[in-house]
């Protein structure tokens, strides 16, 4: 097959391998000891080195290199295990390329042209529809799972077991990773769905250089010898935190919504990778598209030389940076660009930038000039004018970069203006910089009147968040004059509710009123919106929500980089909890709360240029600053108040030139030097210092830390909310916590279900998930749901009545109408069933049977333990509604199907008959006696309704304080309909009285029932259906 061109410094490292054809610039080669005559010695000899040697990949027996004339180094293209598949591979290259190679006179051109043709063989060979749907065949067949669980790839590994490796398949889905294995008679096979994955890394043990390692709560799986254990990794990380993001915290993160859908998810998931990895890098919108990526080079008159590095397009941008990340970049938003021609791109200020050695330079051309014509149809224009009107620039040296490197959105960012920016921007030009680097003017000009409209529609709306506005109104900057005045506190008020009323997803989060009480002290209330806006949706994506994911998600990242890049500190402070509790604020408020006013505006300048990249280097600089007296330090307390004090003492630089060296101090004045700089910290020096430590800090490696810790974070938040439902439910319930963990895990587990293979109402199902809802109510199941849980888990099933039961107990339990049952109530509901003695199960039969006309909704006492159990002692047992003759024998066809199956059944069947027919007799008695007593008067009729409504006011479970009311309605009812019935009707009580005369029925609702062993079956059930984790068939 075709592979990745990977280079092979050594063609024949130690003989292994033996040349069966070549030329100018292919070698066919195969593996020594394979196909040889007499060589099983050899090939055994040749297969242990690969196993120590080669342990990263799986070897194969024949491979295709391509060689350069005068290189010495070589990049494997194809490799297989049959010789007539690699004849095909050689006789194509003979065929299709060899000719061509020779007119090239630059050997690296060959190189490229080669691996660009065998990139696209193999993606052809990916794609090859016939081969993946035999391996689609064998992932269903194999493991049981439904059409709709999308295969994205398979791969050829070995899963290890202790010591002992087992070589299989890995397949990776939207849901869930199996592997596959079959050696020597044994089958092997699991399945591990993304949601129970906790943590996903590459480790190194023993003799195996590099593996995945998936950890799980409750095992953790190693696998090794993929082909590209990278590739694998990537792919592998990408299905992991979409599907989190999907699936825990679908209401929490932003995720796109072309991955909300599951169908869109591909191998090709990288794309997604790069795609972030480009917001990140510009800071743009996560509406925008990844459209095309081209290498090139870009005139860059500054350095008077063509730069080296990538183009991105987006849907409104042109991006480009070079191969060394932060050496130079440049942004260009299409409303700016006038034309697009052969290797020049046109801005309206008059300037132009030349593009060289552009890859499909006429495709990539017709692409921007098409969404260019687009973008101009839709969008007003820029105007030169304005960037005539702006102020002006009062600092030498940003006058003379704004002339070597340009001005406005499409600048040149290079290492000079990250130094520029390093020693503070002056404040005539911070606005328009924050503007400009944030790219938010061109989000004004896009939407001129955008932020009028919405301070006109949200005046006069209350909601929480414009409560939560108004109590941080004076707290925001309170020191400042700005905000001590009427005027100040009436524009922050405006950006603050004009952005809950833009996004009511965040609505406003505290720290919001900080952030943008800074914003409005140098720029336009106009715009200090739209850089609110760049701020909390672009440059600090899921950080403003209920939970703060991705703040949290940050500091996961921020103590790895610790452990990393200050060892010595994370050794003598292990657990590095009490610092993130600090470092949280640094974060969420831009250091704006932690630092002097001015010195955190710096801060400020650097993240709007750098992003979050600028705050972990500093958070890394101050830590490293401190690192003596924080390892010194005597617990957490005093190395909080370390930080503190260090902090509060950094001070802005009245002189923003660079500083000047210190000279020598005598040993006289020693001590006083240090003082001095030990109270008088300046915030450019430990801006400089953080670039020059912790500089090569990359937003690539910023967006693989996030991806991995994401997912511990994820994790984490589903392992407090599982503790905190059992914890509100557990003393609602005689459930053991065992069983009613187990219950949680189903409950959540069929949710996920739903999710996985759904009708595809993807939406609806997620709605299901609220993550601001309390803990008991974050997962709720609608009525197929439930009834797949009730198969699962009801003691008794009832045949083919089983789904009748099934809807009337889902009716029962809704109280809400709302079509969804919350955890709470379910539990409640399975503690009746397995818990509660013999009139508590029978009433809550009764109560099934009841019309839905006529029914109230479930008292809250169902689902408060302890508090019914106790109730049904202090009081007799009453009458709630009476049956009339039709429901009656609908409640005797549901116990004999309970019955149907069971050892005892014929005992049961004839117990149940004699109940029958004593309550028959007992109902035809009492509508003779009520029909006498109507006849003369009705008086009887009174003397019902008194005691009926006696019986639901007494009566333990299925009385609510706040049902009074439906409940006299549903007496009135029910009496209105006695009075104008012809049938007999039978009580509660009557009933009840009658089954306790039939001692086996007495037994049959009596029995001990073992909750445990439903639940194994249904954990059982359930892996049919998930195949959760460890079960290895």
């Amino acid at each position: 097959m075709w592979l990745n061109p990977e280079e092979v410094l050594l063609k024949n490292a130690l003989k292994l391998w033996v040349t069966e054809k070549s030329n100018d610039f292919f070698i066919l080669q195969r593996r020594r000891g394979h196909g040889d005559s007499g060589g099983k010695f050899t090939g055994l000899l040749v297969g242990a080195l690969d196993t120590v040697l080669d342990s990263n990949a799986r070897v194969t027996p024949f491979r295709i290199l391509l060689q350069v004339p005068g290189s010495q180094v070589s990049w494997t293209i194809a490799c297989g295990a049959a010789v007539e598949d690699m004849n095909r591979h050689w006789d194509w290259l003979v065929q299709n390329l060899l000719h061509s190679l020779s007119v090239f006179e630059n050997k690296e051109d060959v190189a490229s042209f080669v691996k660009g043709k065998v990139r696209g063989k193999q993606a052809a060979q990916e794609e090859d529809p016939e081969k993946f749907r035999e391996v689609l065949l064998k992932f269903e067949l194999r493991f049981g799972l439904p059409s709709s669980e999308k295969l994205v790839t398979t791969y050829s590994c070995c899963c290890w077991k202790g010591r002992v490796p087992r070589h299989g398949w890995l397949y990776l889905s939207i849901n869930h990773m199996a592997f596959y294995s079959f050696l020597l008679g044994k089958e092997v096979k699991f399945v591990i769905p993304w949601v129970e994955v906790t943590r996903l890394e590459q480790v190194s043990t023993g003799l195996m250089t590099d593996m995945v390692r998936v950890t799980t709560r409750r095992r953790q799986r190693d696998f090794s010898m993929f082909l590209s254990l990278d590739e694998a990794f990537g792919v592998m990380g990408q299905l992991a935190d979409i599907a989190l993001r999907r699936l825990l915290d679908s209401g929490g993160l932003e995720l796109d919504q072309v991955l909300q859908q599951s169908s869109n998810i591909t191998k090709r998931s990288e794309g997604n990778a790069l795609r972030a990895y480009v917001l990140a890098l510009f800071r743009l919108p996560r509406a925008e598209c990844l459209q095309e990526v081209a290498l090139c080079s870009v005139w860059t008159p500054h350095a008077r030389c063509h730069t080296a590095g990538t183009l991105y397009t987006t849907d409104s941008y042109l991006c480009f940076a070079s191969r060394e990340e932060g050496h130079c970049s440049l942004l260009i938003p299409l409303s700016e660009v006038s034309i697009v021609s052969y290797l020049i791109v046109s801005v309206r200020s008059k300037k132009a930038f030349q593009l060289i050695e552009l890859q499909d330079r006429d495709s990539l051309v017709d692409s921007l000039m098409s969404r260019l014509r687009a973008l101009q149809w839709k969008h007003s224009m820029f105007h030169s004018k304005k960037s005539l009107t702006m102020e002006q620039v009062k600092e030498r040296l940003w006058d003379d970069h704004f002339s070597a490197y340009g001005r406005g959105v499409h600048m040149f960012r290079t290492e000079k203006i990250q130094k520029l920016v390093a020693m503070g921007i002056p404040e005539s030009l911070r606005g328009e910089l924050w503007m400009t680097f944030s790219d938010s003017s061109s989000e004004l000009a896009s939407h001129p009147d955008y932020y009028s409209g919405l301070v006109t529609e949200s005046i006069g709306h209350s909601s929480l968040a414009t409560e939560e506005i108004e109590r941080d109104l004076h707290r925001s900057l309170p020191d400042h004059p700005a905000f001590q005045n009427v005027t100040g506190i009436a524009a922050l008020r405006r950006v603050l509710t004009a952005y809950a009323h833009r996004n009511p997803k965040i609505g406003y989060c505290q720290s919001m009123n900080i952030l943008a009480s800074v914003l409005l002290l140098y720029t336009k209330e106009e715009e200090a919106f739209w850089l609110l806006v760049a701020v909390c949706e672009r440059m600090l994506p899921d950080y403003f929500n209920r939970r703060v994911i991705g703040a949290q998600v940050d500091q996961s990242v921020f103590e790895e980089l610790i452990q990393e890049r200050l060892p010595e500190l994370a050794e003598h402070i292990p657990d590095l909890s009490p610092l993130s509790s600090l470092s949280l604020s640094w974060f969420l408020t831009l250091f704006l709360s932690v630092l002097p006013f001015r010195s955190a505006v710096c801060v400020v300048d650097c993240f709007f240029f750098h992003g979050i990249k600028a705050i972990f280097q500093l958070g890394l600089a101050v830590l490293d600053a401190n690192a003596a007296a924080l390892c010194a330090s005597a617990d957490d307390g005093q190395a909080l108040m370390i930080l503190t004090g260090f902090l509060d003492h950094v001070k802005y630089d009245e002189n923003p030139s660079p500083p000047a060296p210190h000279p020598p101090s005598s040993p006289r004045g020693e001590e006083e030097c240090s003082t001095t700089v030990e109270l008088h910290t300046l915030i450019t020096d430990l801006i400089i210092d953080s670039y020059e430590k912790f500089g090569d800090l990359t937003v690539r490696q910023l967006e693989r830390l996030r991806c991995r810790h994401r997912i511990q974070v994820l994790q984490a938040h589903e392992d407090i909310t599982k503790e905190n439902a059992l914890r509100v439910v557990t003393p609602d319930v005689s459930l053991s916590p065992e069983n009613l963990a187990d219950v949680y895990d189903l409950f959540k587990t069929e949710h996920f279900i739903n999710l996985y293979w759904g009708d595809g109402s993807t939406t609806v199902a997620l709605q299901h998930h609220d993550p601001g809802q309390p803990y008991v109510e974050q997962y709720r199941v609608d009525r197929a749901q439930f009834k797949s849980l009730y198969v699962l888990l009801v003691p008794w099933l009832c045949g083919l009545h089983t789904d009748t039961v099934a809807h009337r107990t889902f009716t029962l339990l809704d109280q809400d109408r709302d079509l969804l049952i919350t955890f709470r109530k379910f539990a409640g509901w399975l503690d009746t069933l397995y818990c509660e003695e013999l009139n508590e199960k029978i009433r809550l039969l009764y109560r099934l049977h009841i019309p839905p006309g006529e029914s109230h909704s479930l008292p809250t006492e169902l689902n408060q333990g302890p508090n019914k159990r106790s109730l049904s002692h202090n009081k007799g047992i009453i009458n709630l509604y009476c049956f009339l003759q039709r429901e009656f024998i609908q409640f005797c066809k549901t116990l004999y199907s309970m019955f149907h199956g069971n050892p005892d059944e014929n005992e049961l069947f004839q117990a149940i008959a004699t109940v029958t027919s004593l309550v028959l007799q007992i109902g035809e008695v009492g509508h003779r006696s009520r029909s006498e007593v109507s006849s003369e008067g009705g008086a009887g009729d009174e003397v019902e309704e008194d005691h009926r409504e006696g019986s639901q006011e007494d009566h333990p479970v299925f009385s609510t304080k706040e049902g009074d009311g439906e409940r006299e309605e549903g007496t009135r009812k029910s009496s209105e309909r006695s009075e104008s019935s012809s049938e007999w009707t039978v009580s509660y009580a009557q009933i009840l009285a009658s089954l306790l005369t039939e001692q086996q029925l007495v037994n049959f609702f009596e029995k001990p029932l073992d909750l445990s062993a439903k639940v194994a079956v249904a954990k059982v059930k359930h892996c049919r259906s998930v195949k959760h984790e460890g079960e290895v068939l």
